[in-house]
């Protein structure tokens, strides 16, 4: 792929360890536009260049969101003094989010392969397992809930 010189924003939300990329999505689309690559019906380039574009700017939304994930990720690892940081679901097949992650981190880094990062089933036998551990054990009754944080048990 080739690398870009294009820069997108990153969002650091200073103060928090909470990320969003809703601004950088913004950012990418309004890009995608001043080069004139977007709405694609409008489009005045060969596929062949449109495809490196597509591909520059990609790079610089992956840069940007990874930068931003791997800098959290860490830091909050040292507030709480984690003795490894594991990372689970789809987003952990990436392979420059997993180099990154593992140069910047001092402490153990376990990662799934990737093919076992496709869904968040790595995820979430990570947490069952940890959950059966402490000796918490759950029946069918036991509802969804997408805002459940699992943070509080994991840290000592």
């Amino acid at each position: 792929m080739e690398r870009t010189t294009f820069e997108l924003p990153r969002a650091w939300m200073k103060g928090t360890l909470d990320f969003s990329f809703s601004g950088v999505k913004t950012a990418l689309l309004h890009m995608a536009q001043n080069k004139g690559i977007y709405p694609l019906d409008q489009c005045q380039f060969t596929d062949d260049q449109v495809r490196v574009l597509v591909n520059q700017m990609s790079h610089a939304f992956q840069e940007a969101v990874v930068d931003v994930m791997v800098e959290k990720v860490v830091t909050m690892a040292e507030q709480y003094h984690a003795k490894g940081i594991l990372i689970g679901g789809g987003v952990a097949a990436n392979s420059r989010l997993r180099a990154k992650v593992v140069d910047r981190s001092n402490i153990p880094v376990l990662i799934p392969p990737p093919v076992l990062c496709t869904d968040n089933g790595a995820m979430i036998a990570a947490c069952a397992y940890y959950q059966y551990q402490r000796g918490e054990q759950y029946g069918f009754e036991l509802d969804v809930n997408p805002t459940l944080s699992h943070s509080d048990r994991f840290l000592d």
